[in-house]
């Protein structure tokens, strides 16, 4: 189950309380204060893992607590500081304040690592408060709770390309022609309910990651079909890439250019801007002689775009469009 969106309440450990206590042991008269100061509490760090690709975790443990420190003792015994909690997220994953929605951290690469809420100090013993005037203090401090808050984890993908066409372009059918992903493929529209990532390698020292996501209908900023509710998954793509469906039925291909842009927009300015490429796909269904795409041509040099025709059934023309994207990445 893919899960690109969690709301999570994280509370760090309360320190321990400062003891109150004074040494009395045989031949040592007059001991003086000897209360140990108590623990801090533990912290919640996030963590990001390249192992991971989802929230699904915390979709259904939405509640997280890091230890509490313990209290001091008396013989200048400190209290043990509360263990720290380590939450790993996939990296993509940006973490919003749930209150004020500001965005705290995006955790763009591996390893990264943010402290989420801090614990609380842990109160002084009685020993630390002795003076030469105040020689036997009978009084410590308690410990501070630990930071409590509540946290909105976005995952957005990260990927190099992005696939972006109408429902039954045959996104996923490009993208298991093109690497080991295996997004499901129907002879219908809406079979891709979740974003799919896939690696491309066309040789040893070269390759790029492509994201698939489902397809967009006209109005899907209304929320119509699915919304664009997964287009947060390429924005982060360098290079986005249009792919367009001939097949009887569906809308004129510069009509579907115009709905996929207007789509791209209503969700941020950026992401039209991205569209460097424009492939029209299941050239396998139309014969040679009656292959005429220069509509689509002009509008793709128009915006600066590429254009490819393509077959991810047959695999026409899939090579020429692999190496143009890989150009396109280095450009």
């Amino acid at each position: 189950m893919f899960v690109d969106q969690a709301r999570v309440k994280l509370v760090a450990g309360r320190g321990g309380n400062g003891c109150v206590s004074f040494r009395r042991e045989k031949f040592v008269p007059r001991g003086g204060p000897d209360g140990g100061d108590g623990g801090d509490g533990g912290s919640i760090y996030l963590v990001s893992d390249p192992g991971l690709n989802s929230l699904i975790k915390y979709r259904f443990n939405p509640y997280f607590k890091a230890e509490d420190g313990q209290h001091g003792r008396g013989k200048k015994m400190h209290g043990r500081k509360g263990r720290d909690l380590i939450l790993k997220v996939p990296v993509g994953t940006v973490v919003k304040d749930a209150e004020t929605g500001e965005v705290l951290f995006d955790f763009t690469r591996p390893g990264q690592k943010f402290l989420a809420v801090r614990g609380g100090r842990g109160g002084r013993g009685n020993a630390r408060f002795a003076t030469p005037t105040n020689r036997a203090p009978r009084y410590a401090e308690e410990g501070q709770p630990g930071e409590e808050r509540t946290l909105i984890l976005e995952l957005k993908l990260i990927a190099d390309v992005g696939l972006v066409g109408l429902p039954n372009a045959g996104k996923s059918s490009l993208l298991r022609r093109i690497s080991a992903a295996r997004p499901r493929v129907e002879p219908w529209p809406f079979t891709t309910l979740s974003p799919h990532v896939g690696i491309v390698r066309l040789d040893e020292d070269r390759s790029f990651t492509v994201a698939d996501i489902p397809g967009l209908i006209e109005n899907a900023h209304r929320g119509a079909g699915l919304g664009i509710k997964f287009l947060k998954h390429i924005e982060r793509t360098r290079v986005i890439l249009l792919l367009l469906d001939p097949a009887p039925g569906a809308p004129p291909l510069a009509r579907q250019v115009e709905i996929l842009l207007k789509e791209l927009s209503s969700y941020s300015e950026v992401l039209p801007r991205k569209v460097k490429a424009i492939a029209v796909n299941k050239i396998d269904l139309i014969p040679s002689e009656k292959r005429d795409f220069s509509d689509i041509i002009k509008i793709a040099e128009k915006m600066g775009a590429r254009f490819f025709a393509i077959s991810a059934l047959t695999g026409e023309g899939v090579e020429d469009l692999l190496e143009g994207l890989y150009s396109l990445l280095n450009e």
